[in-house]
């Protein structure tokens, strides 16, 4: 672990009206691991994600925890900005999470792991309230989305190996479609398509942003999945 990252937001023992109502929703919800159940990011480039979902025994697995932070003024969801010297998707946005390892028994148990190596919350610190569509990368990941409410903290311990900040979003502004916009660049060829929000000058795009629409959607009742 390496810095440490103090919040001093009002913690909240309230029930917020729209956690609520994504509790209910997400009850009694599974991961995602057929492909049949896997979601694309939109409708342009859906050849090339078909073809992966196609190739899903060479997709590498992974999960993230969609933190949900319960405050005086609403629920905010956890993010992190990734380490410039990561591999995979240096810099970018992201939730905390990585590659779903042998030694873990399902896509809950490695997204409650990862999240306390990289920002330090504990899994007893998580409830999991349930899952969304696993979302298919056009470079070649799947992602379990692990919703879970976490208990408002004052400080995190981050990895700086993994995550260089964190910070948090109202959720009423991340579910905003007046506040989602769609992007597109190439990847092997083809021109796919992709969801980015602002937030304050930070960028999310690609699966951070395909996620938290897909977690609007959840809250709204679709179940097109394109």
């Amino acid at each position: 672990m390496g810095c440490r990252q103090v919040n001093d937001g009002p913690p909240s023992s309230s029930d917020d009206p729209l956690l609520a109502r994504l509790h209910a929703r997400l009850l009694g919800t599974s991961p995602g691991l057929a492909p049949e159940s896997f979601r694309l990011p939109t409708r342009s480039g859906a050849g090339l994600l078909r073809r992966r979902i196609g190739e899903a025994g060479s997709l590498r697995q992974s999960a993230v925890l969609v933190p949900l932070v319960e405050r005086n003024g609403g629920t905010t969801v956890l993010l992190t900005e990734r380490s410039s010297g990561l591999k995979h998707h240096a810099g970018q946005v992201s939730f905390p999470g990585g590659r779903i390892e042998s030694h873990d028994e399902d896509p809950r148990a490695a997204a409650l792991r990862e999240t306390e190596e990289e920002v330090g919350i504990a899994p007893a610190e998580v409830q999991v309230i349930g899952y969304l569509d696993t979302y298919v990368t056009g470079t070649g990941f799947s992602i379990v989305p692990v919703v879970g409410r976490v208990r408002p903290y004052r400080e995190l311990d981050l990895d700086a190996t993994e995550v260089a900040s964190a910070f948090e979003v109202p959720l009423d502004y991340l579910i905003d479609p007046a506040n989602q916009r769609i992007a597109s660049r190439e990847f092997y060829g083809e021109r796919v398509e992709f969801y980015e929000i602002d937030y304050g000058g930070r960028l999310i795009w690609g699966a951070t942003a395909g996620i938290i629409v897909g977690l609007y959607e959840k809250l709204q009742g679709f179940e097109d999945k394109n």
